[in-house]
């Protein structure tokens, strides 16, 4: 088990698709009795933002309460981001926006773009290998063949992604869930990131071994499409480990900011 102590750091948790600041409420409250600084953000058209999906039409609209944050915050402060799933995509347009504050970035699960290709590549896989039946209730829009937003279904909640929560927790999420974009048309453009920016930021990947909704297999193609500083491996974690292992969480995340000071 990593050790807690650790001097105080600002963590900024960014959630994944359909999913709000909400999601991270344990572990917000781990962090915070610890004495860290903990912003959870809710990105366009998520959680409690006001905007509605069809006024999210780019990723630049869906990253936008994401970047202003971070110019609110003053040139000498660092933060430790986190991105949860496709969270991943909006902090590591932050990375390259905002190099300067960034000490670490931790990717939980999530898509982790590299510096030579678009980031729809890695979103372009996963879409390849994710076998019909396991949309299931989940309902998608396409264009060209390509979807364009997604409805996460309450059987698909229950059976894929929350399977190792508590029930309340899936409760909770079936009452707070939304409809968003995927933004593979924008992400389909050529790479924003850069190695002076994005690549000189420290990376930590945390694979969750028992994840159904981005299974070990492709959690091992992103990391080595774009590799990290460091991997770590979570055996009985699924998907949504912020809710179901929020202690463990924790530990790690203030283990991984204490390293990358």
């Amino acid at each position: 088990m990593p050790s807690t102590t650790t001097s105080p750091k600002h963590f900024v948790l960014v959630h994944g698709l359909s999913h709000g600041a909400w999601c991270w409420y344990k572990v917000v409250s781990n962090l915070q009795s610890a004495g860290h600084r903990v912003t959870a953000v809710d990105l366009g058209g998520s959680g409690v933002h006001p905007s509605r999906l069809e006024e999210i039409a780019t990723f630049s609209d869906y990253v936008q309460p994401l970047i202003q944050f971070m110019e609110s915050l003053s040139g000498d402060e660092r933060v430790v981001l986190v991105g949860h799933s496709f969270g991943g995509l909006p902090i590591s347009v932050a990375m390259e926006k905002f190099s300067h504050i960034v000490s670490a970035a931790i990717f939980i699960t999530a898509y982790m773009p590299n510096c030579r290709d678009p980031p729809a590549l890695q979103m372009n896989q996963y879409f390849k290998n994710l076998k019909p039946e396991t949309y299931m209730d989940c309902r998608f829009t396409f264009k060209d063949g390509l979807p364009v937003s997604a409805e996460l279904g309450c059987d698909y909640l229950a059976t894929m992604m929350y399977r190792s929560c508590q029930s309340e927790d899936l409760a909770l999420a079936k009452m707070l869930i939304r409809p968003s974009r995927l933004f593979l048309e924008d992400m389909s453009e050529d790479s924003i990131l850069t190695i002076n920016k994005y690549g000189s930021i420290k990376r930590v990947y945390v694979i969750c071994e028992k994840d159904q909704v981005m299974d070990e297999e492709f959690q091992k193609f992103v990391v080595e499409d774009s590799p990290p500083d460091e991997v770590k491996y979570f055996p009985e974690a699924g998907h949504m480990i912020m809710l179901s292992k929020p202690n463990d969480l924790a530990l790690y995340l203030q283990e991984i900011a204490n390293t990358y000071p």
